[in-house]
């Protein structure tokens, strides 16, 4: 007599070794983790000088980032320039928009906030994609290196 399709599955299901998780595994650390964050808005400088920067901070343990811990400064135009370099270096991968321009109240804290959110995410985009993490030259070192100097690169 042939078994039915639904006992064939049940048949198969208990052969199934369910393997209970430690406590380690459920909430250790994950095997590859990356947090970024875009916080402290600082604006500086006076009249046509002033210009307001934010500070990155990252985490991971992704080996394509040199530091497990970094927090760098960058303004909104190096951003600009980050995104203009990932869009020549990276033709295959869709490059998100950045938070646009503003030209009126650009030093008000509801348009800094909303541009640091919109930077942020930016960022946990870009950072995020594997093609981005193993083909940029520039990711790693706009996100981490507090030396870091568009002179430096080349494109």
């Amino acid at each position: 007599m042939a078994t039915s399709s639904t006992q064939k599955a049940l048949e198969a299901t208990s052969r199934l070794q369910i393997k209970e998780q430690s406590i380690e595994e459920m909430y250790g650390v994950p095997e590859n983790f990356l947090e970024i964050e875009v916080r402290n808005p600082q604006t500086h400088g006076f009249g046509r000088k002033m210009y307001t920067d934010y500070e990155i901070v990252c985490r991971t343990n992704i080996p394509a980032f040199k530091l497990e811990k970094s927090s760098v400064r960058r303004r909104y135009s190096d951003f600009e320039w980050f995104r203009d370099v990932l869009e020549r270096e990276s033709s295959r991968v869709n490059i998100p928009p950045l938070p646009g321009k503003v030209f009126t109240n650009r030093f008000s804290d509801e348009v800094i906030e909303t541009r640091r959110e919109g930077l942020e995410r930016f960022l946990q985009i870009v950072a995020g994609h594997p093609l981005l993490q193993t083909g940029s030259k520039v990711l790693s070192a706009f996100i981490q290196d507090p030396n870091f100097s568009r002179d430096n690169y080349t494109y």
